[in-house]
């Protein structure tokens, strides 16, 4: 396998502000011919760079800008005179023209002569498998697939069509990964579930038989979790965005195109609607309910299931430690003064 990555300058070949007009679908006002070959901030964007403005913040840098070309919303065009893209949705349009201006560097096809690769495990001729990869028994990795330097594959595990796994992932047993997925380093899909019995002493590990299915377009940031189900599998359906740093339990499924930001855990055979949004370190638990388009804020704790979509939060903001303590204090003594309750011997610190 030549092991070489194709050359990605740091400029990539020019782009005129037509062609990103047509690609994103932004109204061009300026020249059409204006080229662009990279992005830059607004405040240090010089010739032949692209910059967006989406919110105020960044507008205020427009008029000094000099960016060949800017994407910015109608709002804010009045202060540019610069070439502009003017979109109803600067950041996504930023998202498609930045992805045309830098698009990922494309290993050489092949399989590395350090790879460790069962006989009965399949590669198609235009994938790439990198340094130290192991391929187990009845592995598939399909055309155009990519698994960098020290990734395994387990066994009857499938990588699909132009998927990429960076480095360091590990994809244990009967775990399917569909098309165009991205998984960045240290992931680990397809690890038993957390599932235990006890005999009044000890604890017995309950077997993980099930697998791991993943949809089209996911992709999964770095030590995020995938655990196998118990007996059926856990499924992230198609276009799902999973940050770093994610515990997604046995048996758990979420719905397409939900994401999820960093610190999140999900506890076993919980099910996250289609087109939700889960705010970092929320905890949800198990054997629940999220309704389809919930939004969850940053910090929620979800114990129960949530049947109407809405936009839910569960933590107090921060506050100066005295005036927690008092209010703590306050939660305590309304509970106190329930006739059913008995004293809170406990005590609060105030």
């Amino acid at each position: 396998m030549d092991t070489r990555v194709e050359d990605v300058p740091p400029h990539g070949s020019p782009v005129t502000a037509g062609e990103l007009a047509r690609l994103t679908g932004a109204e061009l006002r300026g020249r059409p011919e204006e080229a662009v070959t990279h992005v830059a901030p607004l405040e240090r964007a010089g010739e032949g760079a692209l910059a967006y403005a989406i919110d105020a913040t960044h507008a205020r840098h427009l008029p000094a800008t000099r960016a060949s070309v800017v994407i910015l919303g109608a709002a804010h065009a009045a202060r540019c005179s610069r070439t502009m893209l003017v979109s109803d949705r600067p950041q996504l349009a930023y998202a498609r023209a930045a992805a045309r201006l830098s698009p990922d560097p494309v290993p050489a096809p092949g399989v590395h002569p350090t790879a460790v690769v069962h006989p009965t495990a399949r590669v198609a001729p235009s994938a790439s498998v990198g340094p130290y990869c192991v391929l187990e028994a009845e592995a598939v990795v399909e055309e155009g697939a990519v698994l960098g330097p020290y990734c395994r594959l387990g066994a009857r595990s499938r990588l699909g069509a132009a998927s990429r796994l960076v480095a360091s992932v590990d994809v244990g047993a009967d775990v399917t990964i569909g098309r165009r997925a991205l998984v960045h380093p240290g992931a680990v899909l397809g690890a038993d579930g957390f599932g235990y019995a006890h005999d009044g002493e000890r604890w017995h590990r309950i077997p993980q038989l099930g697998g791991v299915r993943i949809g089209d377009d996911v992709d999964i940031g770095a030590h995020t979790c995938v655990d196998r189900g118990a007996i059926d599998d856990t499924v992230v359906e198609e276009g799902v965005k999973l940050d770093n740093l994610i515990q997604i339990g046995h048996n758990v499924r979420i719905g397409a195109h939900t994401i999820v930001a960093a610190g999140v855990g999900i506890a076993g055979s919980t099910v996250v609607g289609a087109h939700c949004q889960i705010g970092g370190m929320t905890a949800i638990a198990g054997h629940i309910r999220i309704a389809d388009g919930t939004v969850l804020a940053g910090h929620s704790s979800v114990t129960g299931t949530i049947a109407r979509p809405g936009v839910y939060a569960s933590v107090l903001p921060v506050v100066e430690v005295r005036r927690w303590r008092r209010l703590v204090a306050l939660f305590h003594r309304l509970d106190r003064r329930r006739a059913d309750d008995p004293p809170d011997d406990a005590g609060v610190p105030l």
